[in-house]
């Protein structure tokens, strides 16, 4: 495994979970009428409650994270498949992920909860994936002769 390698599964673990737990936490107040009657308050208490939930969205989406870094990684050696494909396809992938982990539990299951609980695997597989596309990635050097 090479430096890029382990830069890409390092951005993923790294901001998979933090932003997976910012919209899945989302996903379960919205579910729940939390923000019926947005006011500064709330507001104000929400972040707290992703500060302290911060540690086990890091626990528990870590793996989630790096399973999508790798179908990232594999994904990057197929030449034929641009950035923003690769992106598209890691988000859907993420997607899934996120529905089948998270989604579908409960009383509070339909159309909504379904794109909330997706939306919180698919944005931060396209975030990750797109960090990786910039910053992990070794540039390609010229064919000079």
């Amino acid at each position: 495994m090479d430096i890029s390698s382990m830069r890409r599964y390092l951005i993923f673990a790294i901001v998979g979970p933090l932003f997976g737990g910012l919209l899945l936490l989302f996903a379960r107040t919205v579910a729940s009428g939390y923000w019926t009657e947005t006011n500064w308050h709330e507001v104000v208490n929400f972040f707290v409650t992703f500060a302290g939930t911060l540690p086990y969205s890091y626990l528990f989406l870590v793996v989630q994270a790096l399973m999508v870094g790798a179908i990232d990684d594999i994904l990057l050696h197929v030449r034929k498949i641009r950035p923003l494909v690769r992106m598209l396809i890691v988000g859907a992938a993420g997607f899934a992920a996120g529905e089948l982990l998270h989604g579908l539990r409960g009383p509070d299951s339909g159309v909504v909860q379904f794109i909330l609980h997706g939306l919180s695997g698919f944005m931060p597989a396209m975030i990750s994936s797109w960090l990786a596309h910039k910053y992990a990635e070794q540039p390609k050097a010229s064919a000079s002769t």
